[in-house]
């Protein structure tokens, strides 16, 4: 029995590490869409046709609950999917809830009006096509008033970490927190709205200084995860768990043992 998580690329193996630690005994399939990565720079309707192949694929593999870990993925696909049409028995579902929850403190469920929170300024840190979609600040809105959102889109970042180039892209990091704070001088909590981020957070929370709480999705994700299995036993699916990649699965692979430090293998999707 397994869950499908869908990336673009790397950057969802942070959610995958998370939730393989709080569900020790789910199977999980990874599918890495890495001939076509990043997302971030991709148009919307490049983004819904890529996803859409991919989690149907993942689907038809035996994986009824599939996760979008993937920001982009979410802000441009998810929605739409599920206007289109789920098939009976399946599911899909997107990363930036577990989020909002953990930033506004209240539950996805809690449908009363939106309120004020404590958290008054926030950093948004995101690809461009995330940024670009206003995705996150769109259904932070459904939650919460008096808030604002300074978003920075984050050209580069997940290109160098596709990359190996993790020198690149901890300056990239710091340009782009340098960006941010020329326009919102004091955030009193970030947003690390990509799942390739997590690998730089250190570079953030530097970059940030340690008086702003600085939120990634990986932990957040897995939780709630949990919780969705828990109340929905069903959709365990009928999968086998590995990692699947539409680029080279030694070159993926590799790069993946040296993120998570401990041996990947891909397979060809």
């Amino acid at each position: 029995m397994a869950v499908g998580i869908f990336d673009s690329g790397l950057g969802g193996l942070t959610v995958l590490e998370a939730a393989q630690k709080r569900l020790p005994d789910v199977e999980f399939l990874y599918y890495a869409d890495s001939a076509h990565a990043p997302y971030g720079v991709r148009t919307p309707e490049d983004i819904f046709q890529l996803t859409r192949t991919a989690v149907h694929d993942l689907w038809n593999r035996g994986c009824d609950l599939v996760i979008l870990a993937c920001n982009t993925a979410s802000a441009a696909a998810l929605r739409r999917m599920q206007e289109e049409g789920v098939p009976p028995g399946k599911r899909v579902l997107g990363v930036f809830v577990p989020l909002i929850e953990a930033l506004t403190e209240r539950q996805w469920g809690d449908n009363s009006p939106p309120r004020e929170v404590e958290v008054k300024n926030v950093a948004l840190f995101a690809t461009p096509a995330t940024v670009a979609s206003r995705a996150f600040q769109r259904e932070l809105a459904f939650r919460a008033i008096g808030v604002d959102v300074e978003a920075q889109a984050c050209g580069g970042v997940v290109d160098a970490i596709e990359e190996g180039d993790l020198i690149l892209a901890e300056a990239l990091v710091r340009s782009h927190v340098d960006a941010l704070k020329r326009k919102m001088p004091s955030p009193q909590a970030a947003i690390l709205g990509c799942t390739h981020y997590p690998l730089m957070a250190e570079a953030f929370q530097d970059a940030l200084g340690p008086e702003v709480t600085v939120y990634s999705q990986g932990d957040l994700v897995a939780a709630s995860l949990a919780d969705y299995l828990q109340r929905h036993p069903n959709m365990l699916g009928a999968g086998k768990g590995g990692y699947l990649t539409t680029g080279k699965p030694a070159t993926v692979g590799s790069r993946a043992t040296q993120f998570l430090r401990r041996k990947i293998e891909f397979q060809a999707a």
